[in-house]
């Protein structure tokens, strides 16, 4: 009888941790800043001081929810010459440059973030 008790406690807690990932996937978990369901959040546009000399497109894994597209946003616009436009349901970012980017350094800056740049075109 007490096996059955304890293998019911169990599976209880192992579903509330199945819905809190899928609520943290989902973006609309309390540490990614949701739990009101879609949050839109105020990214400024960098602008570049020289003209555009072309764009970059990264495929990111790891965002959520739009905390992360801010978080990964804000990483690559710390690069000098450098403007990220960061796309939630395409996993991806398109880099402005109006000067050549290194892209271990964007790799790295983007890792540092908490993310994972997995192409770059």
């Amino acid at each position: 009888m007490v096996d059955i008790i304890v293998v019911l406690i169990v599976v209880v807690l192992l579903g509330f941790a199945l819905k809190g990932s899928i609520k943290h996937f989902k973006g609309d978990s309390p540490c990614c800043g949701g739990g009101s369901g879609t949050v839109v959040l105020d990214i400024p546009d960098k602008k570049l001081d020289k003209p555009v000399l072309g764009k970059k497109v990264l495929k990111i894994s790891g965002m959520h929810c739009e905390h992360c597209v801010k978080a990964v946003t804000e990483a690559i616009n710390k690069i000098d010459g450098a403007s990220a436009k960061v796309n939630l349901s395409e996993n991806e970012a398109v880099v402005s440059y109006d000067r050549e980017l290194d892209e271990e350094q964007i790799r790295r800056i983007v890792k540092d973030a908490g993310y994972r740049v997995v192409s770059i075109k």
